[in-house]
């Protein structure tokens, strides 16, 4: 009997030992699952956001814009989508909307044409999800462009999002 329990905790061992090297193998591609995108970019005429990689298309969302879409953004209360090249600087986890990250409207140029035009630019431009508790809106108000100038995703494009991008990742934002 001492025979077939050793022979029995040997090829336990042997059997743990495989897992738990199969485990180490396999457990960095499952930690660290989400591919990093190095550059976001928006499409207002499409109404949707990529995320990119080296210069290839990761993922794609449908994402609704400022409720006067159309033309850059010239000042607060405007309604519209910033169009440029910015920074998502910081994630903001604690939203009135379903997690945001902050995009850096108004940029230099975005400043001297407001000056210019002696208005204030505005701000608070993010990409966030609903309000938290109405996620079933989402689907409702899909067609629509509903924001005061952010990037609105469903909760579920907004949690891949999250993943996906760091903080100082570009965003791109074409008409």
């Amino acid at each position: 009997m001492a025979t077939a329990d050793r022979q029995g905790r040997r090829t336990m061992e042997l059997s743990m030992r495989l897992w738990t090297v199969l485990l180490l193998i396999l457990m960095p591609f499952s930690a660290f699952g989400h591919e990093q995108a190095d550059l976001v970019l928006v499409v207002k005429s499409r109404a949707k956001l990529y995320l990119m990689k080296n210069g290839k298309m990761m993922d794609v969302y449908r994402v609704a814009l400022g409720a006067n879409p159309k033309g850059k953004k010239l000042q607060e209360g405007d309604q519209r989508t910033p169009e440029g090249r910015y920074i998502l600087d910081y994630k903001k986890e604690d939203s009135a909307f379903y997690k945001a990250i902050h995009i850096s409207y108004p940029n230099a140029a975005d400043m001297r044409r407001a000056r210019t035009m002696g208005v204030d630019p505005g701000g608070m431009i993010m990409i966030h999800g609903h309000k938290s508790g109405f996620e079933w809106l989402s689907r409702l108000k899909e067609p629509y462009h509903w924001t005061d100038g952010c990037i609105a995703v469903s909760n579920s494009a907004m949690d891949a999002i999250w993943e996906a991008v760091t903080v100082g990742t570009p965003i791109i934002i074409r008409p």
